[in-house]
C-alpha cells in the first residue's frame, strides 16, 4: 500500500511494530535514541530492529544534540540510512555532521509562529531533507513527540530545493487537512498511530496510511 504522499512512522520499538510499518507502505521507519522518551530504543534493540527492515525502506535515527562520539558509537552499533537532527544543531552543525560521517541528514525545526519560519530556510541551504514539527512549549520534557499541531497556515504556498516532512500532531483524522493547508509530500507521525506513548497500534497506522493514499 503505497502511495503519492511518502510517510515516515518514527517512534518503532518492537519487531511487530516494523514488521506492520512496512506492511502499510512506510518509505520511512524511525528510531528515537533520546532516552527521556517513551519511543527511546537501547542500541542491541535498535539493531536488531534496523536488520529486519527490507530494502528500499530508510532506516532513520533520531537524535538530539549528539556529539561525535556519541554518534560514532551509534553508527558502529546500528546500520541506519539516514540522521534525524532534532535539537538545537546549528547549520554548522548539521552541515559538519553531514561531512564527517557521510549519511543524508534531516534537520527538524520547530514552528511556532512566523518567526521560526527563517530557520526553515537557513536549514534548508545545509541539510538533505528538513521536518516541519511544532515547536515543543518551554516546559516540556522532549522536543518533539509531544503530539502537538502547529498552525499549518503558516507554511501554506511555501517551499524549499530540498525534501521536506509534515510533522507535529498528525494522525489519521487531520492528515488529510494538513496535507491540503501545506502541499506537504511527506508526513511524519510517531504519537497519532499508537495505542499507548511507545506503542504503535497496526490499525491506526493503516488507517493513517489509507488517508494519505486518497490525497
Amino acid at each position: 500500500m503505497t502511495g503519492r504522499i511518502a510517510v515516515k512512522i518514527c517512534g518503532l520499538t518492537s519487531p511487530e511494530a516494523v514488521a506492520d510499518a512496512v506492511a502499510v507502505g512506510a518509505r520511512y521507519l524511525g528510531f528515537n535514541f533520546v532516552p527521556p522518551s517513551p519511543r527511546a530504543v537501547p542500541h542491541a534493540q535498535a539493531r536488531m530492529l534496523a536488520l529486519s527492515v527490507p530494502a528500499g525502506v530508510a532506516k532513520v535515527g533520531l537524535v538530539v544534540d549528539a556529539d561525535d562520539d556519541a554518534l560514532a558509537t551509534l553508527l558502529d552499533a546500528v546500520p541506519l540510512d539516514m540522521l534525524q537532527l532534532h535539537g538545537r544543531e546549528s547549520p554548522v552543525r548539521v552541515a559538519a555532521i553531514r561531512s564527517r560521517f557521510g549519511l543524508p541528514v534531516i534537520k527538524a525545526v520547530g514552528v511556532a509562529g512566523p518567526e521560526d519560519l527563517a530557520a526553515l530556510d537557513a536549514q534548508a541551504a545545509v541539510a538533505d531533507q528538513i521536518l516541519v514539527d511544532a515547536k515543543p512549549p518551554p516546559d516540556a520534557a522532549l522536543p518533539g513527540g509531544n503530539g502537538l499541531a502547529f498552525d499549518w497556515r503558516l507554511i501554506a504556498g511555501r517551499s524549499w530545493d530540498k525534501p521536506w516532512l509534515l510533522a507535529g500532531g498528525l494522525t489519521p483524522e487531520t492528515v488529510v487537512e494538513a496535507i491540503r493547508l501545506t502541499g506537504a509530500q511527506q508526513v511524519d507521525v510517531a504519537s497519532g498511530v499508537e495505542r499507548a506513548p511507545g506503542v504503535k497500534d497496526a490499525a491506526r497506522m493503516a488507517a493513517f496510511m489509507q488517508a494519505t493514499s486518497a490525497v
